[in-house]
C-alpha cells in the first residue's frame, strides 16, 4: 500500500510540473551541502530545486512521454529543477557559478592535474617524503620545499588516490570544479542534453560575427540592396564610377584632380621615352 506521504509527494510533483514550462534533471552526487545552499541562494526567484527519491520521480514521469526522457539520464542522486528561464540561459548561469574545491580520495580527475615547478608553502620536513612517494620531484631550498619540475600527478579520468588527495590539500590546490550537474532540460517537449546546452558563448558570438560579415560581403558582391549593405554599395558605385570617369577621360568636378594627376603621369612617362 502506498503511504500518504508518497501520494502527497506525487501530487506535489504533478502540481509543480504543471506550473513551470522548463524542467531539468540534475544529479547531486557528491554535491557538498554548502555549495548547494549557495546555488539555491543564487537561483532564488529564478528557479526552484526539489529533491525526490529516484523511484518516485520515475513513477510520476513514466506517465508522460516527454518527462520520461529525463528519467533516461539515470542520475545517481536525482533532483529536479523548475524554471521559466530558457534551458540555455539556465545552464549558462549555473556553469558560470561553479566553484573550485579540494579533491577527495576516489574522486575522478576532471582534467590533468599538474603540480608546477617552484617554491611551495611547505616547510622542510616529512612532507618532502610524501611528495616523493607520489613521484613529485622535490628538494629543500631556503627552508622551504621546492618542486623541481612541472609534474602531472593525475591524468583526466584517473581515480585520485588518498595520498594524492592529501598532497593536493597540503599544497592548497583545488583541482575539482563543483556545481549543479545538469543532465538534461525539457522545454516544449524537447529534451536538451548537457552536450547541447554547454555552448561556448565566445565562440558562438564569433560565429555570428563571421556569418554577418560573410553575408554582408556576399550582398555587396551581388549588389543586393538592404539596410546593411546600402552604404557600402553606394561607396562601391561611387568608386567604380570615378574609376570609369578617369579611364574614359570624362571631365567632371569630382575627378578633375585625378585626371590632372593621370595627365602628369602620362607626360612624365612620355618624357622618359623621348628622353626629353
Amino acid at each position: 500500500m502506498v503511504s500518504k506521504k508518497k501520494l502527497s509527494e506525487v501530487e506535489e510533483i504533478k502540481k509543480i510540473v504543471g506550473k513551470y514550462p522548463v524542467i531539468g534533471m540534475i544529479d547531486l552526487f557528491k554535491m557538498p551541502s554548502p555549495q548547494l545552499q549557495s546555488i539555491r541562494k543564487l537561483l532564488r526567484g529564478k528557479a526552484v530545486i526539489k529533491m525526490y527519491k529516484k523511484r518516485l520521480i520515475s513513477r510520476v514521469f513514466e506517465e508522460n512521454e516527454h518527462l520520461k526522457k529525463l528519467v533516461e539520464f539515470a542520475p545517481n542522486e536525482p533532483s529536479l529543477i523548475f524554471t521559466e528561464m530558457s534551458p540555455f540561459k539556465l545552464f549558462s548561469l549555473l556553469k558560470k557559478n561553479k566553484s573550485k574545491t579540494y579533491a577527495k580520495p576516489h574522486d575522478i580527475a576532471q582534467d590533468d592535474i599538474m603540480i608546477t615547478a617552484g617554491a611551495t608553502n611547505l616547510p622542510a620536513g616529512p612532507a618532502i617524503g610524501e611528495l616523493q612517494r607520489v613521484k613529485i620531484p622535490a628538494m629543500i631550498k631556503e627552508g622551504k620545499i621546492h618542486i623541481r619540475e612541472d609534474t602531472v600527478i593525475a591524468k583526466k579520468g584517473e581515480v585520485i588516490s588518498d595520498a594524492i588527495a592529501n598532497i593536493l590539500k597540503k599544497l592548497d590546490i583545488k583541482p575539482m570544479t563543483i556545481g549543479l550537474n545538469v543532465l538534461g532540460v525539457l522545454e516544449n517537449g524537447v529534451v536538451f542534453g548537457k552536450d547541447v546546452l554547454d555552448v561556448n558563448e565566445e565562440e558562438y558570438l564569433q560565429n555570428i560575427r563571421n556569418a554577418y560579415f560573410s553575408a554582408l560581403s556576399l550582398s555587396v558582391s551581388i549588389c543586393y540592396v538592404n539596410k546593411e549593405s546600402v552604404k557600402l554599395l553606394i561607396q562601391k558605385a561611387y568608386k567604380e564610377g570615378k574609376n570609369l570617369g578617369v579611364n574614359a577621360n570624362i571631365l567632371d568636378k569630382d575627378i578633375v584632380d585625378d585626371l590632372i594627376r593621370k595627365a602628369e603621369a602620362q607626360a612624365c612617362g612620355l618624357k622618359g621615352v623621348l628622353k626629353i
